[in-house]
């Protein structure tokens, strides 16, 4: 009998589940609000937390895929000039973009005066006791989240664009199998 044998699946196979898995993290952080959280429940507050870290590990993930290997989408033959340099820097914006998200959720943590706990389970970092910087990061960590959605939500646009307009499959390249028969 021959020896079982394990592979992982294609790296654009994963990002493709990377990519679609962020998203309703990224959709519950655009509409969640903090602070009416806290007011529904300890417990909705912690679902709130669980999310984040679990958004984190996922962006993460893509960073150290992008410091390993690079960017694994190419522009495609049918794009102009001007959309191939647009495609390459707005997904390295939003890979570096993700990487400073759950950066700056980092310093929130470190400039707390009390210990914030992703998930209820790690501890963000060492607190500081810093409130009048936090306050700051905390606003650009906002800033820079919607920012960070304005950009993906161009991304999106950029791509339904190529796909109907150029018709070059571009959603059929990252949309599921099962979505194929309406692109």
């Amino acid at each position: 009998m021959p020896p079982m044998t394990f592979s992982l699946p294609h790296r654009r196979t994963w990002l493709k589940w990377l990519h679609w898995g962020i998203l309703p993290f990224f959709v519950w952080f655009l509409f969640a609000d903090p602070d009416a959280l806290r007011r529904a429940g300890k417990w909705v507050f912690r679902f709130h937390s669980v999310m984040g870290l679990i958004f984190v590990t996922l962006a993460l993930a893509w960073t150290a895929t992008y410091l390993r290997s690079g960017l694994a989408s190419r522009p495609g033959p049918k794009l102009p000039c001007w959309a191939r340099r647009v495609h390459r820097a707005m997904h390295v914006t939003l890979v570096w973009g993700l990487f400073l998200v759950a950066f700056g959720g980092f310093l929130l943590g470190l400039t707390s005066t009390v210990t914030l706990w992703a998930g209820g389970i790690i501890p963000i970092a060492p607190p500081m006791g810093w409130p009048k910087l936090n306050a700051l990061v905390g606003d650009a960590h906002t800033y820079q989240f919607y920012l960070l959605a304005g950009l993906a939500a161009a991304h999106a646009g950029f791509h339904i664009w190529r796909h109907y307009h150029l018709r070059d499959n571009a959603l059929r390249i990252m949309a599921p199998k099962a979505m194929h028969r309406w692109l």
